[in-house]
């Protein structure tokens, strides 16, 4: 697994007369966690069916290493890139195990099976996310957390170096999601995610971009962007940005509307 540089430049994306994404650009160098953050409906979920070529975007492109995605054939981009949505759209049939060995597919030809390197990866995978034990329960009668954590194994075993997910800790309790993102952060992998929990964003990624109605209101790292000011300005709330004395990482709460701000915020 060798990371990926992945560009995104002058992106445009329209459904109607309706701008979904507007002039977004943002890179990922190889081997760094970035992360899109923004209040609901800003385009976050729209620039990554951008970049994992679901939407076609109007304006702009997506690069990997270079080469436009639109261009890749679809082997190629499955052998590169790895994606887990919010919405799985559909149940499996299948097992745990089974779901899991789905992420083996592109690096196989047409009828070759499972070898035993492949049941490596696919059982290391699942012990990643804390689902060794689900291998041989039915996909479709997991909760939504476990079935979260399936499908980010499934992108796991797929090998990827280029990782897309749309808020993959949504579902996960805080150990899981702790667990999750602590996976992301070890890959030797390019990871480009969306989240709504601004903390665990100012944790686990190297670089923000902030999305507002589809463009980008603040980028760079964790503590330049995260200010009570964008808290204000970006999403509507108040809220005091400090350095949390433990992790050393810019850690945010928010304040009812009934609380008084203190004069002198960021």
């Amino acid at each position: 697994m060798t990371a990926h540089h992945l560009s995104v430049e002058g992106l445009g994306l329209t459904a109607g007369a309706r701008h979904l994404v507007r002039e977004v650009s943002l890179t990922a160098e190889s081997g760094e966690v970035i992360g899109l953050v923004g209040p609901n409906g800003s385009g976050k979920s729209s620039l990554l069916r951008a970049v994992y070529r679901v939407l076609r975007p109007d304006a702009g492109s997506v690069r990997v290493d270079g080469d436009d995605v639109w261009s890749l054939p679809v082997r190629r981009l499955a052998r590169t890139m790895a994606v887990v949505v919010q919405e799985p759209g559909a149940d499996f049939d299948l097992t745990v195990r089974e779901v899991v060995a789905m992420g083996r597919t592109p690096h196989k030809r047409l009828l070759d099976g499972d070898n035993a390197e492949d049941a490596r990866l696919i059982e290391s995978s699942l012990a990643s996310v804390d689902a060794a034990e689900l291998a041989d329960r039915p996909f479709d009668r997991l909760s939504g957390g476990e079935r979260q954590r399936v499908l980010i194994a499934r992108a796991l075993a797929q090998q990827p170096s280029l990782l897309v997910l749309d808020e993959p800790t949504n579902h996960l309790d805080v150990r899981h999601q702790l667990d999750v993102l602590g996976v992301l952060r070890r890959l030797p992998a390019t990871v480009l995610v969306a989240l709504h929990d601004l903390n665990l964003a100012a944790y686990y990624c190297d670089r923000l971009y902030v999305l507002r109605d589809g463009e980008v209101a603040a980028s760079g790292p964790p503590h330049e962007v995260l200010t009570e000011r964008l808290l204000s300005e970006v999403y509507g709330v108040a809220g005091e940005v400090i350095v949390h004395p433990r992790t050393g990482a810019p850690h945010v709460t928010f304040l009812p509307g009934d609380v008084p701000m203190v004069a002198g915020g960021a």
